[in-house]
């Protein structure tokens, strides 16, 4: 068995469901297990959606509801299915209005739609285009806890239900589910966060015992760098976990972050792969170190981060301030990426803006603090890092007179990580790209 994941550039339409329907028929022998993202961008207009109805706007969330059922009718010709669940919609959309007030339940409950959606779409099309397809709601088989929105896989529920569920009905036909959905043990609709199609196809494929785990999306796989930023970026051919887990983590667009966790579990092989071009070989992702004559991989970036600031009250740090101040953001739910400190202050970077404001309150009972706004992580990353003298040295070369805020090195030593102004990332990511990857190892790059 093998597991392949579509991304909705992939799905967003009958033209893109077509080739993944070709795609699919090409492999028919190795058992797939397809799991899909909801179609285009369908996730965020539902978003947006229920942003009107708690905004005061209900009249136009139903209209915008109404351009959403037509778009998904046309591309599908499924009226039947799709009045169905966007009458559903209509009437979470009038709730949402009546209460005035959008929780996290509520977001998983609204959102849910696109790939409960999509899911029994590409079945439908599988169907009607020569393949024996089966539809499986996810949510009967990836079991979370209760945290809405980012919900945590429960694995030994989760694995035993996958088990028993999928392999058999594999034998004969392709089976389709939706990514990105879950449901707590009781029954209620959860999601695993943005991007986390990918992450079910990872649990599905370590559930299953799946031979390998294929993401298809748009681009030819893992690049050299954004190519928003660099546009003659490089394919890299092959990577290790770790080193994909790296970049994940901090900014690459391609790869959703949790992905990798359970493929290295269950030691499966991750390919990305491009819907649009399927003959490329694309990118894969092993849990063997990959040698390399270049001393990194890639460079990854994030933009839109938050610097927090965190001076000790006191001259020196007392004991248990570093305790105090990681206590705060466990509370407020919100992940940290980069950590640098001194004799008496601490300054740590978040991408999550949404409590910023509850965090510094209340980290100021105890600190000073102050925040920039608009700042951008850079990591580079490369099993060679730790072997190469001298990195750093030709890191700030390639910078010139950028300033760097803030560095970080991971304590895997394969990335080395830095805060620089939003507005100077895209020169920084160029001239690092110039500096690391003037000369490619064809083994591992293509050019």
């Amino acid at each position: 068995m093998i597991v392949m994941k579509f991304g909705g550039s992939s799905v967003e339409s009958a033209e893109a469901i077509q080739r993944v329907t070709e795609i699919v028929k090409s492999r028919l022998d190795r058992r797939p297990i397809v799991v899909v993202s909801a179609m285009g961008k369908t996730t965020n207009r539902l978003l947006t959606i229920a942003d009107l109805a708690v905004g005061g706007q209900r009249d136009e969330a139903l209209r915008e509801l109404v351009s959403l059922r037509d778009f998904h009718l046309r591309e599908s010709g499924m009226e039947r299915t799709v009045d169905e669940h966007f009458q559903e919609l209509a009437e979470l959309v009038k709730g949402l209005a009546v209460l005035g007030e959008l929780t996290p339940r509520s977001i998983d409950a609204i959102s849910s739609f696109g790939e409960r959606l999509s899911s029994l779409i590409v079945t439908n099309y599988f169907q009607h285009h020569g393949i024996n397809a089966v539809h499986v709601d996810s949510r009967k088989v990836i079991v979370t806890d209760h945290r809405h929105t980012q919900a945590i896989p429960l694995l030994e529920q989760t694995y035993a239900k996958l088990v028993a569920a999928i392999p058999p009905l594999a034998k004969q036909q392709v089976v389709v589910m939706g990514g990105f959905i879950a449901s707590t043990e009781n029954g209620v609709t959860t999601t695993l966060g943005r991007g986390g199609s990918d992450f079910t196809a990872s649990l599905v494929g370590a559930g299953v015992g799946a031979e390998e785990i294929q993401i298809w999306t748009d681009v030819d796989g893992m690049l050299t760098a954004d190519p928003a930023i660099i546009p003659n970026a490089h394919r890299v051919k092959v990577i290790s976990f770790i080193e994909a887990a790296e970049l994940a983590y901090f900014g690459a667009k391609v790869l959703h972050p949790a992905t990798v966790m359970p493929a290295i579990d269950g030691n499966i092989p991750v390919l990305i792969l491009n819907s649009r071009r399927p003959q490329v070989e694309g990118t894969r992702i092993q849990s063997a170190t990959v040698l390399s004559k270049n001393v990194i991989k890639s460079i990854a970036c994030k933009g839109q981060v938050l610097v927090l600031n965190i001076r000790s009250t006191r001259m020196f740090m007392a004991h248990g301030f570093m305790r105090r101040i990681f206590e705060v953001f466990d509370r407020n739910q919100t992940s940290v990426d980069m950590v640098a400190t001194s004799e008496v202050s601490v300054s740590l970077t978040i991408d999550q803006p949404e409590r910023v404001e509850a965090i510094v309150a209340e980290l100021r009972e105890f600190a000073e603090v102050s925040v920039d706004e608009n700042q951008a992580i850079i990591c580079i990353v490369g099993e060679n890092i730790r072997h190469t003298p001298g990195v750093g040295a030709r890191v700030f070369n390639a910078l010139g007179g950028i300033n760097v805020r803030m560095v970080s090195q991971g304590a895997s030593a394969l990335n080395l990580g830095f805060v620089v102004a939003g507005g100077d990332l895209n020169a920084a990511v160029q001239a690092l790209h110039g500096e690391f990857f003037a000369d490619l190892d064809p083994a591992v790059f293509d050019a």
